[in-house]
């Protein structure tokens, strides 16, 4: 090791921040790309759609978290394709060479067959989907409040979530809070008996990745807060304005949050077959990607298939954490000429929360729910998140939340869709006729 090796690690979420962190002082070069400069805490990205946080309380720069590490670099840009024979990554800012490639691209929405309309939807995937699907909720808001008696004001206050996961009922659960104690001070005149929520699930129950207590309290926890859930039903199609749902059934609404399902997001250049059914790629127990020698991936992106996981681990934060310093490890003995050990995941427990004082939480041995669960839920996000200062604000906005049920960031930035420019241009040229 008397040559420094490099190892570029394509991708800043969970996984590549840990694989980065593990090789603090080791002999070797890093190099982490991503196509954003800041690392984004995808749990609380619901607090911002909702105005409960800020965007930079969950997003942190990657140069200020690594800033002590002298072995480390950062590029901001778009990785577009891996050339496995000449070790070389082509991005937007020109061919980058490399000892090892790890692949920690994470995962995108996967609309299945909604694809055409996807423009018409609202994912909440990243910083910017939760910005906008702030503005898009408060700027309905503010639609219904100018709307004449004539106008029906249902496509703008009802809301649809379809996917009955974690994200969707988080989402659901704050939407539902903000109705009941955000809405009625802020839009004193809007008529909170037109405003519906739903959440359709395609699943026989809510969070199928956890456990039936978790399922079943958590669909109580939600009915309570007055949110509409259809389990066993499945969105037909949608036109910007209705829903159509397999039963026959519509419900119109402007906003739509998708949160059905992700599917992973590989690099191109890699052998056809490692790409797997979900743009998984496929890796054996040591995550390297099969059919190459020194090129790994994990978390969301990769699958390691057994009798045990058929379809690879759960794409959650901490299946790729452990296999971002598990890897590190691997690959300090790959470059020693020692054998790597093969990776297994520890279950430490999943998570979800339902609004103020309501949360399920499935420990490998305990399961709890209710307002004890969600302090600890609570806690746990706080401690996850990146900086000391943001941990500090956002207990901070979090404490003065819970007493006030404050949704202070309701500021519209942007137009969320062209068509209502559109649309007032015409409405401003028949008022002059």
């Amino acid at each position: 090791m008397s040559k420094k090796t490099k190892i570029v690690i394509v991708g800043a979420g969970f996984g590549g921040i840990e694989f980065v962190k593990a090789l603090h002082k080791k002999p070797v070069e890093v190099l982490l790309i991503d196509r954003n400069n800041y690392h984004n805490f995808q749990p609380l990205m619901y607090q911002v759609a909702t105005g409960g946080l800020e965007p930079s309380s969950i997003a942190y720069p990657v140069r200020r978290i690594f800033i002590n590490y002298k072995n480390f670099s950062f590029r901001m840009a778009e990785v577009l394709q891996v050339d496995i024979t000449k070790n070389q990554l082509l991005t937007s800012i020109g061919t980058i060479d490399f000892d090892f490639l790890v692949i920690a691209s994470g995962s995108e929405n996967n609309f299945f067959n909604f694809d055409p309309v996807k423009d018409e939807l609202l994912p909440l995937k990243s910083v910017p989907d939760s910005l906008k699907l702030r503005n898009h909720i408060f700027q309905n808001f503010e639609r219904a409040m100018a709307s004449d008696e004539k106008e029906s004001v249902e496509k703008y206050m009802n809301i649809a979530v379809v996917g009955g996961g974690p994200a969707g009922l988080e989402l659901a659960g704050a939407l539902a809070e903000m109705k009941r104690y955000i809405i009625p001070k802020e839009f004193p005149g809007l008529d909170l008996s037109k405003m519906s929520i739903h959440i359709y699930e395609s699943g026989a129950e809510l969070l199928g990745n956890m456990s039936t207590e978790a399922s079943a309290k958590s669909l109580e926890y939600l009915k309570a807060l007055g949110v509409n859930v259809f389990l066993k039903t499945r969105v037909k199609s949608y036109d910007g304005s209705t829903i159509e749902l397999d039963n026959g059934t519509r419900f119109t609404t402007d906003s739509v949050i998708w949160s059905a399902g992700v599917k992973g997001s590989p690099i191109k250049g890699l052998p056809e077959t490692t790409i797997l059914n979900g743009n998984r790629i496929a890796v054996n127990e040591f995550n390297q990607v099969i059919d190459t020698e020194n090129i790994f991936a994990i978390g969301d992106v990769a699958a390691y298939i057994t009798t045990e996981n058929p379809k690879g681990l759960p794409m959650l934060a901490p299946v790729a954490q452990q296999q971002g310093e598990f890897l590190a490890e691997n690959i300090l003995r790959k470059i020693k000429s020692e054998p790597m050990e093969p990776f297994q995941y520890r279950n430490k427990g999943v998570m979800a929360t339902i609004g103020r004082n309501k949360a399920v939480v499935d420990l490998p041995h305990y399961k709890f729910q209710g307002i004890f669960a969600w302090f600890i839920w609570m806690f746990v996000h706080i401690l996850s998140l990146a900086g000391y200062r943001n941990k500090i604000i956002t207990f901070i906005d979090w404490f003065i939340n819970y007493f006030s049920y404050a949704r202070p960031l309701g500021v519209i930035l942007i137009s969320t869709k062209a068509k209502d420019t559109k649309e007032n241009k015409v409405k401003m040229e028949e008022e002059k006729v």
